[in-house]
């Protein structure tokens, strides 16, 4: 059975895994829940496999290939179908998604087996691997919006999962209100395209914008109004405050959902919806803005954090600024590279953190670790081989597509200097509290208790992912290394079709090579490009970030403490993360939580609307009250009354004669 005409098996495979082990997990023994989720994300990484396969004998006219499966909505004009698509991009993510969750939903098994709920985090993880994929193959804005709102959920379920403690619970709700700011203006956007294109089907939509014109003016507020929910789903300023307090769920939650996948589907949704944002120059230049400021600023707050999941998600808010200086700068496919390649080494970053975590027995501030080198020597070897690669150093996966994103930052058609410049300190920042980490966590003499805190490392389970991950945080960024030497960039070429086909056309060489096609007709020197990559800006100030964390942390380990002394004011600013969050909660919160309990809740629930339903109730109570005081139980009492009824009826009908007879 052909997968390409059966696109819903990807999609059934997990969700089918997350209803089984929701349903009947509670009562099964792990190894069955294992079998269960492990198996069902395995199947569907086959059948991605199989997709794969099917799809490089498609011809470029078949393309994107679109499966109807039925109509789910229709009102009037508007008309919804389930329906999915694949092409090239498509199958980028889908690769990405299927490969990752496999590794991590096999390290949960180690990471997870002496946890509650062990069948309840497994549906979960598994439901959220559903939604992603959900997103990723969508034909149309609403199947993507379901996939968009399903990964917010299941990201609430799982940062919350111990929700016993309240942290836990707070981070929760706060990633779920966080997001849901976005995802307003995404809803507003998704109306507002269907208004101007009448259709929400991507097919129809890039058509219509590639051969009719349309207003700059609309397509900039269609795109704006996407970008707000990519602000607060890929956490941009001003809507990043969730990500940070996501880590107090568990680390592979960590890793999926805040790292590899879920938070780079606002980078996706961008470079899907590249015809609308290539034509509105102005929400471009938002977008890259966007990136660079918070890849500079998430860097600048990473620099002095202990808890080492939270350096790693101000890392992740930082890459996804590169990721969205790409596609602000019209480099969509270098995104996409870097995207691919982040969710590598990230990945590798958050499962080797907690393989940290798992061997001191729980503990995520580094100034309590140290000296861990010797005895936990995969883990450290293979989060050393993902900070290469985080840092820009030549021959990892991230010097190959960060190098491309500030290349077209500083020379491609959109270049703008000081989005290139604050991306070239970012990168120098981002190598200094990556080194910083490693330098910290396994180096100098250890800082724990070594009578209490058994140091180990990880079963098997658990560092074989590690492994698996290394390997692709070298090698997965070679896809770019003929390119510095001559050849083709076959990344951006596979590419080139989904941002070519309804892209304007470009009005020089260097700006078809950045709309993703490769014959620009540029002459090629491979030696002088080979060097000048390695040469570069970037790998400039990343050797730089390198052996300033080696002087402060290994050679000179009083010298941050003295440093932080001489400007405890700019150090206490950034320490406390430039008191957003107070911030936040001064302006924001605690004026809505007054207004809410002190106008809502007491002035107009309890004071109007509980006042005029009790107010009823005493009226009523009252006049039964009254009423009740007529039953006397005295039978001449009620004949009585009997009698006066009688009259005044008579009276009454009596009356009414002599009126009409007059």
């Amino acid at each position: 059975m052909p997968i390409l005409h059966h696109l819903w098996i990807i999609l059934a495979l997990p969700l089918a895994g997350s209803a089984v082990n929701g349903l009947f997990g509670k009562r099964w023994s792990q190894p069955a829940v294992n079998s269960v989720a492990v198996g069902s994300v395995t199947l569907g990484l086959l059948s991605v496999f199989e997709l794969v396969r099917e799809f490089s004998q498609l011809s470029p006219d078949q393309l994107p290939f679109v499966g109807n499966y039925f109509t789910w909505m229709v009102a009037g004009p508007f008309r919804v179908d389930f329906a999915l698509q694949v092409d090239q991009l498509t199958l980028v993510m889908l690769l990405v998604v299927s490969f990752v969750g496999w590794l991590i939903h096999i390290y949960s098994t180690g990471y997870m087996a002496h946890e509650g709920g062990y069948y309840r985090f497994f549906s979960y993880l598994n439901l959220f691997m559903f939604f992603m994929l959900t997103l990723v193959m969508a034909a149309n804005l609403i199947v993507m919006f379901v996939g968009w709102e399903g990964v917010g959920l299941c990201s609430y379920l799982l940062i919350g999962f111990w929700f016993l403690k309240k942290s836990a619970a707070d981070a929760g709700k706060k990633a779920f209100i966080t997001t849901r700011i976005g995802d307003y203006g995404f809803t507003v956007g998704v109306l507002l395209t269907f208004a101007t294109f009448g259709s929400i089907d991507f097919g129809t939509i890039f058509k219509s914008v590639a051969s009719n014109p349309i207003s700059e003016t609309t397509l900039t507020a269609i795109s704006i109004l996407l970008f707000t929910g990519a602000v607060g789903k890929s956490a941009q300023l001003p809507l990043y405050v969730w990500l940070p307090d996501a880590m107090e769920g568990p680390t592979p939650v960590s890793a999926l959902i805040h790292a590899a996948t879920m938070v780079t589907a606002g980078v996706y949704m961008v470079a899907r919806m590249n015809p609308l944002f290539s034509r509105a120059p102005m929400a471009m230049l938002v977008v890259a803005i966007v990136g660079a400021i918070t890849a500079f600023y998430s860097a600048t707050i990473g620099l002095l954090q202990t808890d080492i999941k939270r350096v790693l998600a101000y890392s992740t808010v930082s890459q996804l600024g590169y990721m969205f200086l790409a596609c602000g700068v019209g480099s969509y496919s270098a995104g996409i590279f870097h995207l691919m390649t982040h969710a590598f080494f990230k990945a590798l970053l958050f499962l080797a953190a907690g393989s940290v975590i798992h061997a001191v027995g729980g503990e995520q501030d580094m100034m309590k670790m140290g000296g861990l080198r010797q005895k936990i020597p995969i883990t450290y070897w293979t989060m050393l081989i993902a900070t290469l690669a985080i840092a820009g150093i030549p021959g990892f996966a991230g010097f190959f597509s960060k190098d491309e994103i500030l290349e077209a930052a500083g020379a491609g058609p959109r270049a703008n200097f000081l989005l290139w410049l604050l991306g070239i300190v970012g990168a120098g920042l981002t190598s200094f509290y990556m080194f910083r980490l490693i330098f910290l966590t396994f180096f100098g003499t250890p800082r724990y208790d070594e009578q209490h805190v058994h140091v180990h490392e990880s079963p098997r389970n658990m560092t074989i992912p590690l492994t698996i991950l290394a390997f692709c945080s070298i090698f997965g960024g070679w896809f770019a290394a003929p390119h510095l030497v001559g050849g083709t960039e076959y990344f951006q070429r596979f590419l080139a079709p989904v941002f070519s086909m309804y892209a304007p056309q470009p009005t020089t060489p260097q700006a078809a090579s950045l709309a993703g096609n490769p014959e620009s007709g540029m002459a090629h020197n491979p030696a002088l490009e080979l060097a000048h990559a390695i040469l570069s800006w970037p790998v400039g100030v990343a050797i730089a970030g390198f052996l300033l964390a080696w002087w402060l942390y290994i050679r000179n380990p009083d010298a941050p403490k003295r440093l932080a002394a001489s400007v405890r004011g700019l150090y206490s600013l950034v320490f406390h993360k430039y008191y957003v969050d107070e911030i936040y909660s001064a302006l924001i919160v605690r004026p809505l939580l007054w207004i809410s309990t002190n106008v809502f809740w007491h002035a107009i629930d309890e004071g109007l609307i509980d006042g005029v339903v009790n107010g009823s109730a005493r009226a009523a109570r009252a006049a039964g009250g009254r009423a009740r005081e007529l039953q006397s139980g005295n039978t001449r009492s009620y004949a009585s009354w009997v009698l006066v009824g009688v009259l005044g009826f008579t009276v009454l009908l009596l009356a009414l004669y002599l009126r009409g007879a007059q």
